[in-house]
């Protein structure tokens, strides 16, 4: 729906207040996106500003201190799955991009091939 790049010194939550203002143009083409869930980077007043502003619910899933070890956290597996995937494309191995538009550029180009096949369905046996 939307990427953004940014350089390594921007935190998440700067990253956050770049990228959600360009939710509403999506809006026509998305009118059911009312909730974005976000991991613990994404707390304060980002949540209060993007149900102000853009009014879409911020839900933060955050691990809890008592937890050793790997634990699926609900819905937080979705993106780092989907960041899983990226890597398949050789290009994405490496960070070759030298701008940020380059690299969000490969980063559609790459997402394309697990879009098209769940658009097309599964494969006849």
């Amino acid at each position: 729906m939307t990427i953004y790049v940014s350089a390594g010194d921007v935190t998440d939550r700067q990253a956050a207040t770049d990228m959600l203002p360009d939710l509403p143009d999506l809006a026509d083409r998305f009118p059911t996106i009312t909730n974005v869930w976000a991991d613990g980077g994404y707390t304060g007043t980002l949540i209060t500003w993007a149900l102000a502003v853009l009014y879409l619910a911020v839900t933060v899933i955050k691990r809890t201190d008592d937890i050793t070890g790997f634990v699926v956290l609900p819905r937080r597996w979705c993106v780092e799955r989907s960041f899983a995937w990226l890597p398949r494309s050789r290009r994405l191995i490496r960070d070759y991009e030298r701008r940020p538009d380059s690299s969000e550029a490969m980063i559609r180009w790459s997402m394309t091939m697990p879009m098209i096949r769940r658009l097309a369905g599964p494969r006849p046996a």
